[in-house]
C-alpha cells in the first residue's frame, strides 16, 4: 500500500525526534558510566545529533539531492516542494528534541 505524502511527512518528524532524543539519552548514559556530567553530555550529544537525524529522516542525501535535481532542470516544481517539506519536518522534529532535552536537562540557564 502506498503512503500518503502527509504519512511521509510525519514519519520524517517522528524519525529525527526519535533519533535525537534516543542517541542523546543513551548517549548520557554512555558518558555517565565513563564519569562525565550527565545532563552537560545530554545536552552536548543532542547539539551534535542533530545533522544527523535530519539526513536520517529524509533517507539520505542523495535522493533529496536527485529530487532537487529533477526540481531544477526537468520544471518538477511539485517534487520540489515536497522534498523542501520533507527537510522542513525534519529540522522541526529535531528542534523540538533539542528543545526537550533542553528543559530536562536546565543546560540553557546560564548561572
Amino acid at each position: 500500500m502506498a503512503e500518503t505524502f502527509f504519512h511521509e511527512l510525519f514519519k520524517c518528524f517522528f524519525i529525527a525526534f526519535g533519533i535525537l532524543l534516543g542517541g542523546s539519552l543513551l548517549g548520557g548514559i554512555g558518558a555517565f558510566l565513563t564519569g562525565k556530567p550527565l545532563y552537560t553530555a545530554i545536552f552536548q550529544i543532542s547539539e551534535g545529533l542533530r545533522i544527523w537525524a535530519i539526513i536520517a529522516a529524509i533517507g539520505g542525501t542523495f535522493d533529496t539531492l536527485y529530487s532537487f535535481e529533477r526540481g531544477f532542470l526537468q520544471g518538477e516544481t511539485k517534487e520540489l516542494f515536497k522534498q523542501f517539506l520533507l527537510i522542513l519536518s525534519a529540522m522541526g522534529g529535531t528542534h523540538i528534541g533539542t528543545l526537550i532535552i533542553s528543559w530536562l536537562t536546565g543546560e540553557h540557564i546560564s548561572p
